[in-house]
């Protein structure tokens, strides 16, 4: 029988559903991104637990494994000393005449609407290191100050 007459099941017109990707490097958290990654798996612990659709436990199984990886390779981070940008401080600096402020922290725990950047975000990892007065040029040619260096809670 030709191809042509062949009825093709739904599941190949599906697009593939990939692992989620595992961000390069080491994982370091903040203790509130730990405490973030161990609730996101017990979230999804619990969820698991119930009756779910097979779509729905596909989903929920896929999550969990990226989460649980997360969880596994987690490496607190040192407390940092406060006199340099490192992983898990505040920032504020001034550029263009607008004071910002920025958290450094973990990919997880990154939400850049909330003003906390990953440690490898081109911004931090242009800062990393600065003192407080310190200029730092930008890959655009733009300068920033270090105005105010903080240990983030």
């Amino acid at each position: 029988m030709s191809v042509a007459f062949r009825r093709e099941s739904d599941e190949e017109h599906l697009e593939p559903r990939f692992e989620l990707p595992i961000p390069p490097g080491p994982n370091l958290v903040t203790p509130r991104g730990l405490l973030l990654i161990e609730e996101r798996v017990a979230e999804l612990e619990a969820r698991l637990a119930r009756d779910l659709s097979e779509d729905e436990r596909k989903a929920v199984l896929r999550d969990a494994r990226y989460w649980r990886s997360r969880a596994a390779s987690a490496q607190l981070a040192p407390t940092p000393s406060g006199d340099r940008v490192a992983f898990g401080t505040r920032v504020t600096y001034e550029r263009d005449g607008q004071s910002q402020t920025v958290e450094i922290v973990g990919h997880d725990e990154s939400e850049p609407a909330a003003n906390r950047l990953a440690f490898t975000a081109p911004l931090v990892r242009a800062m990393l290191g600065a003192e407080v007065e310190d200029e730092i040029e930008l890959r655009d040619g733009a300068t920033l100050t270090v105005t105010a260096i903080a240990i983030a809670s």
